[in-house]
Order: structure tokens, then C-alpha cells, then sequence
């Protein structure tokens, strides 16, 4: 009896123990959350403040990007079965369609933190959207060199002046412009001005280039992958279509952040401000020289 009672009170102290940890990891997870919740997300408005938070989240995009992309590729171009119409030829649509995809997608959120940098006079919402260019006009001009690289087997031509081709066309002149507009004005403020009207008015080209192959006869194939119908590809082909748009995107939102920082960094300084850590880093330098 005495063995069975000693039993039941270790098992009851265990018990006990165990609540109280228990207890412990909810209050803590609590505490957590409350410390989350009471962090001044506004003070990321800042470019000096938003520097440090970017350069801790680009190697967070970033490895995962390089991951996926080799992932992807191997996936799309040793794993997916042959088509029966294109033979490999079509294994290019892995790099196209992503390209494509980001292309658009980037030049919205361009022309949405463009807008925001106009009408609320917000300095890094302008920042991004000139970051946003620069990767936008790269997938956009991918799309096309990959596109032609795709009609040329298919097609028998390198390029053809549909409604699909030509309106991707002119969303790279949009980004150029958007760039060269930029560039051409000294002043930031009515450069970031004069981009903004450029790119809210470009983005009617947006569903232009969606809708094309609907609205006109074109050379080019409709949307393979619909949101309301089942996909048509093979399961191996959609897994290394997707597993490829999520390397483009974490790639887009580490590569816009690593230059953004940039940007940061070169219109802080034009204007007599200093970013506190790159204050740190030229001051620790100096003192290395010295």
C-alpha cells in the first residue's frame, strides 16, 4: 500500500509539474504575441528604420529563391513527361510563363506604390516603386526573349506582331519609360511624380495583355492553368510550373529589397540624412583607417 501511494503522488506531482509548464508556454506564447502587437509598424515608413528591417529579410527570400529555382528547373526539365505535340520544345514555358506572370504582377505593384509615393507623399513608397522597376522590365524582356526562343519550334517564326506579343511589347516600353522618365528629372520629388502618372496610366495595358488572347484571334495559346477549371497539364508539369513562380516571386522581393536599400541609402545621403547603419559601418571604417 505504502509502494501505491507513492505512486499516486509522484504521478499527481508529475501532473502538477506539468500544468504549471503547460501554464508557463501559454502565458509566454502570450507575452509573445502582445510584444508583436505592440510594435510601432508605422516607424517602417521610414526609410532609415525600413533599411535594417530589409537587409534582415533579403536572405530570407533570398536562399529559399536559389532552393526553389533549382528545384524547379530539375523538376520541369528532367522530371515532366515529353509533350505530344511540342516535344521538349515546350519545356521552355517553365522560364516564359513565370516571367510573364511577374512581369505584370511587378508593374501593378509598381504602379500601385507609385501612387501612393504621389498621393500621400510618402518617400520609400516611391523608393519601392522604383526598385519594382528595374525587375519588372527584366522578366518582362525575359518573357519575350523566351517567348520568341518558344515560337521559333512552334510557330517557325521568331516573332509575330499579335495582340499578346505586342501588348507584353509595350509594357517593356512602359518600364523603360517609367526608368528613363525617372533618370531624365534632377529633382526626386517630380521625377517620382512624373513616373507615378506614367505607370497609373500604363496599367490599362495590364488587362489588355490578360484578355488578348480572348479578345483577338492570335498565334498565341490561351491561359493553360484557370483559376475555375481544372488544370490541363500533367501533375509533374504544374508542380514545376508553380514550384518556378514561387522561386520568381521570393527572388522579385529579395532582389527588390537588396536594391532598395540602395536607394536608401543614395537619396538619404542627397539629402543630408544619414541611414544609422550605414552611419555605423562608415564610422567603424574609419576607425579601421586610422
Amino acid at each position: 500500500m505504502a509502494i501505491l501511494e507513492c505512486i499516486i503522488e509522484v504521478k499527481a506531482r508529475v501532473q502538477l509539474t506539468t500544468d504549471k509548464r503547460a501554464t508557463i508556454d501559454e502565458v509566454t506564447d502570450h507575452d509573445e504575441w502582445v510584444k508583436v502587437m505592440k510594435i510601432n509598424w508605422y516607424k517602417y515608413a521610414s526609410p532609415s528604420n525600413f533599411y535594417r528591417l530589409a537587409g534582415k529579410l533579403v536572405p530570407m527570400f533570398g536562399i529559399p529563391a536559389a532552393i526553389l529555382f533549382v528545384v524547379g528547373l530539375y523538376v520541369g526539365f528532367f522530371v515532366a513527361p515529353i509533350d505530344f505535340q511540342q516535344g521538349d520544345a515546350y519545356r521552355i514555358i517553365f522560364i516564359h510563363v513565370p516571367a510573364a506572370w511577374m512581369g505584370m504582377l511587378l508593374y501593378v505593384l509598381m504602379a500601385a506604390y507609385a501612387g501612393i509615393g504621389w498621393a500621400f507623399n510618402a518617400r520609400l513608397a516611391s523608393m519601392m516603386a522604383t526598385s519594382l522597376s528595374i525587375t519588372g522590365a527584366m522578366f518582362t524582356f525575359l518573357s519575350l526573349a523566351t517567348g520568341s526562343l518558344w515560337g521559333k519550334p512552334t510557330w517557325g517564326t521568331w516573332w509575330v506582331w499579335d495582340a499578346r506579343m505586342t501588348s507584353t511589347l509595350i509594357l517593356l516600353f512602359l518600364y523603360i519609360g517609367f526608368i528613363s522618365l525617372q533618370a531624365a528629372i534632377d529633382d526626386r520629388r517630380r521625377a517620382d511624380r512624373a513616373g507615378a502618372v506614367l505607370a497609373i496610366v500604363g496599367v490599362i495595358n495590364i488587362p489588355i495583355i490578360y484578355f488578348s488572347v480572348q479578345w483577338w484571334n492570335t498565334l498565341h495559346q490561351g491561359a493553360t492553368i484557370r483559376l475555375l477549371n481544372k488544370p490541363t497539364m500533367a501533375p509533374p508539369m504544374l508542380a514545376a510550373m508553380f514550384i518556378m513562380l514561387a522561386a520568381c516571386w521570393l527572388y522579385s522581393v529579395a532582389v527588390v529589397l537588396a536594391r532598395l536599400r540602395c536607394i536608401i541609402i543614395e537619396r538619404e545621403q542627397e539629402a543630408g540624412r544619414v541611414v544609422p547603419a550605414t552611419a555605423a559601418a562608415t564610422e567603424f571604417s574609419g576607425m579601421e583607417s586610422v
